[in-house]
């Protein structure tokens, strides 16, 4: 992966904590090209050529000029060992190895070493359900001290604007993943047979929620994707080869979203005005 930290520095004051920070999103896919032809008409970004090195690992860039994440190309032999078409999410931690020791003690799994690349150093880790995800602690860019990661927005448009984990163990993944990174998740939404439907918070400010897997769905992280209109973005998916599998749905708030499926394989969501 490449930069992860493209906002501008922040005064000391209004520094947001890294530990369970979003730091960036992650599509692995078996056709980076495709990807880059749908992601484009659907969201709007421009996904670059690959960036160099072993493997094929192309940026995501918005319309104003920042980073939406970063697109790694799966290649026969990583689908063999049992790599899929998926969205992964990086939470940013202040120390990865002993947030990786803290994540096996609480039930979780080491997918993939600590490590370091040029931009920090990462480790990819399971929740004792089995759901991936990364941690990182980003190196910040040179001559740019304060800089943080502004991948997550809950209302601009071309960033993840919701992060939803589906587990079949909500009240587990509350506490591993309140212990691990500080969440907070006291808020909920009743959801009837569903259960409970609990906001995630950290510092106070909500950015996601944790709910029990629903109909014949699977245990997943899923994050929503912000663009200006559900309706256009509909055809767009459409007219790419995608396949809308739920919605579009209106949301508490009078957002609408849909859940889909790419070409390439990976679930994706989307969030914005109908």
């Amino acid at each position: 992966m490449s930069e992860v930290t493209d906002a501008p520095a922040r005064a000391d004051e209004t520094r947001r904590p890294l530990q369970g920070s979003n730091v960036w999103y992650e599509l692995m896919t078996p056709d980076p090209d495709g990807a880059r032809a749908f992601y484009g008409s659907v969201v709007g970004w421009t996904i670059s050529d690959p960036i160099g090195g072993e493997q094929d690992y192309r940026m995501i860039g918005r319309s104003d000029g920042g980073s939406a994440g970063g697109v790694l190309g799966l290649t026969d032999g990583m689908r063999q060992e049992g790599a899929r078409p998926i969205w992964l999410g990086y939470f940013g931690v202040d120390d990865v190895d002993a947030t990786v020791a803290a994540a096996e003690e609480k039930g979780g799994k080491v997918l993939m070493p600590a490590f370091d690349i040029p931009q920090g150093r990462i480790a990819m880790v399971a929740d004792p359900q089995g759901l991936p995800f990364y941690v990182m602690t980003p190196i910040p860019p040179e001559g740019d001290p304060d800089a943080q990661s502004d991948v997550f927005s809950l209302e601009a448009e071309q960033r993840v604007g919701w992060n939803e984990l589906m587990t079949s163990n909500p009240e587990a993944a509350r506490q591993f993943y309140g212990d691990l990174f500080g969440w907070t998740s006291d808020d909920f939404m009743p959801m009837g047979e569903n259960g409970e439907y609990r906001f995630f918070a950290r510092s106070g400010e909500t950015f996601g929620a944790v709910c029990k897997e629903m109909g014949s769905g699977s245990s997943k992280w899923r994050f929503y994707i912000r663009v200006p209109s559900i309706t256009k973005a509909v055809e767009a998916v459409k007219a790419g080869g995608g396949e809308v599998t739920m919605g579009p749905h209106e949301v508490p708030g009078g957002d609408h979203i849909i859940i889909g499926n790419d070409p390439q394989g990976a679930e994706f969501a989307l969030v914005g005005k109908a």
